[in-house]
This record gives C-alpha cells, sequence and structure tokens, in this order.
C-alpha cells in the first residue's frame, strides 16, 4: 500500500525539521491511543475487531516506540550531518485537562527523540493580540523550527487569525491554509500534516490494515482531526464518510463501516452494538469525566 501521507524520515537540509517534527506529533498521538483500563476490568482503546466478535488491540505503545526510534535516527543524522537540532516551541493557553494531556504527551515525545523543546503556558484571560505577540516571537527565534498552538483555544480568540501569524515554514500542526490546502489537492504535498490523523493513519498502516476500498466512516469534522483525516484516507483509496450532531441515522451508517475513526469530542458516544464484525475502529476521544476514586478526581475516557 502506497503511504503517501507519512513518508520515512529520511531528513534533507531544507524539510528535515518539519518532517521529522510531524513524525514525532504522529508519535505522540499514537502513545495517546494506548489501552485504557475502564473501571469494569474492560480495556478501552484502538481495536480492530475480528469475525469471532473479540477485540484485538492496536497496541499504541509499541507503534510509538517504534516511531519514535526512527526520529531519534533521524535526529541523530542532522545533528551529525547539519549540526541542527530540531527545536520545537508548544504554546498552551488555558487549562483544559484534555489539552493539558496532549502536551505533556508531545513534550515528552519531544524530549524522547532529541528535540530541543519549549513550553509556552498562558493564561485563558490572554488577549488575542497579546497571543499573536507570543507567536511573533517565536517565529522570529532561530532555535525553533516548529510552532504548535495547542486547540481549542478560548472562545474570545480567533483561532484562524493565532494559527494564520504561525510562519508556514514553522506550522509544525499542519493548520495554516496553506498546509491544509496542499494535504487536500492531488499531487501536492504540505509542509507538515496535523500529528493525531497521522497517528491514525500510522496505526492503521503499521497494522496492516487495508485501507485502499475500505469504507471509513469518520465521527467529527473539526479542522483538528475529522476534515484532514478524511483527506488523508481519501489519499489512500478509503471512500470516506464524514459524520456529525446533525448527521442522520448514525448507528445505521456506523454499521456499514469497515474502519472507524471517533473524534467527535462527546465521551462513550458509539456503542458496541453499531459495530460490524471485523471493522476497525480507532478512538481518538480523550474525555475527562468525574470520578471520585482517581487522585486528580477525573478519569479519561474514549
Amino acid at each position: 500500500q502506497a503511504r503517501r501521507v507519512l513518508r520515512s524520515p529520511q531528513p534533507t537540509a531544507k524539510s528535515s525539521v518539519l518532517a521529522v517534527g510531524a513524525i514525532a506529533g504522529a508519535a505522540a498521538a499514537v502513545g495517546c491511543a494506548a489501552p485504557r483500563k475502564k473501571k469494569d476490568g474492560s480495556v478501552q482503546t484502538s481495536c480492530m475487531m475480528t469475525t469471532a466478535k473479540e477485540a484485538v488491540l492496536i497496541d499504541g505503545k509499541k507503534l510509538s516506540t517504534d516511531i519514535k526510534k526512527e526520529v531519534k535516527e533521524a535526529v541523530g543524522w542532522l545533528q551529525q550531518n547539519h549540526s541542527l537540532t530540531p527545536g520545537l516551541a508548544v504554546v498552551i493557553v488555558g487549562t483544559r485537562k484534555d489539552s493539558a494531556t496532549y502536551v505533556r504527551s508531545k513534550k515528552k515525545a519531544a524530549d524522547e527523540v532529541g528535540f530541543h523543546s519549549i513550553d509556552v503556558s498562558l493564561p485563558d484571560s490572554i488577549t488575542e493580540e497579546e497571543l499573536i505577540a507570543e507567536v511573533s516571537k517565536l517565529n522570529n527565534d532561530p532555535a525553533i523550527h516548529a510552532i504548535l498552538v495547542q486547540l481549542p483555544l478560548p472562545s474570545h480568540i480567533n483561532e484562524t487569525r493565532v494559527l494564520a501569524a504561525i510562519r508556514v515554514d514553522k506550522d509544525a500542526d499542519g493548520f495554516s491554509a496553506a498546509n491544509m490546502g496542499r494535504l487536500c489537492l492531488s499531487g501536492r504535498q504540505p509542509l507538515a500534516i496535523p500529528c493525531t490523523p497521522a497517528g491514525c493513519t500510522e496505526m492503521l498502516q503499521r497494522s496492516g490494515v487495508v485501507v485502499s476500498g475500505a469504507d471509513a466512516v469518520i465521527l467529527g469534522r473539526s479542522n483538528i482531526v475529522g476534515m484532514p483525516l478524511a483527506a488523508m484516507l481519501q489519499s489512500l483509496n478509503a471512500t470516506v464518510t464524514v459524520c456529525h450532531s446533525f448527521t442522520k441515522n448514525l448507528r445505521e451508517k456506523v454499521k456499514q463501516a469497515d474502519i472507524v475513526v471517533a473524534a467527535m469530542g462527546k465521551a462513550e458516544m458509539v456503542r458496541g452494538d453499531w459495530l460490524k464484525p471485523g471493522c476497525v475502529v480507532i478512538d481518538v476521544g480523550i474525555n475527562a469525566v468525574q470520578d471520585s476514586t482517581k487522585k486528580l478526581g477525573y478519569r479519561l475516557v474514549g
């Protein structure tokens, strides 16, 4: 199966840093999808359903380890051949639990592969202009090659303006109009692609799932996951249906899918009887629900 979406990280002088960064982001996203134990002892994770109706788990941690090993080797190549260490800046605004979880994962992945990384943590009271000014500082920092602004941002901030302020060559998340346009246009390659959809496609391909010709249903149409993932799966020759809050007969549509990706931001929405035997499920969701038995007072579910 041709792997158009993520290519092997063989760096070049001009494109190496963002290429390595994109794949490291995918590794972080894959790692977030590792199995999670539920209170009843069952495991919730990305899974492949067999015809015997027994879930075969896709080992996200194993895949993440493999990818990070590849990226670490690429970083060593950059350091040896160009005296260059990729620099990543992660900007987070506010205290959303799901965003904090993703940022911790990305920070850990960056450290493991040898990136120079910095965190810019800002209060949710920050103004849009102040946030754009922080992005501009990072644009002008020669030690920073890639900038990631964690989404979603507080409602009083225009995400489009903030993302547009990131230099295209430092757009680690691939959310700029230029990169998204390149992702969707045939025959073009973006400088970077969104890490969570990249993680999904890596999980599918590295697990031997046949994407070409498959019927894929994506639950959610966000700019972060749903829409870029639809473009990626189509580039791998899947037939893609994107569902959302206005979709009718959602259960019936899911039951027809060979591949289901749940990314609607609603906890535990997809039920087991929605899935046909043999389908593959990627659970993107990281939702916090109250749980007094946990140290932090909540637990994460899909």
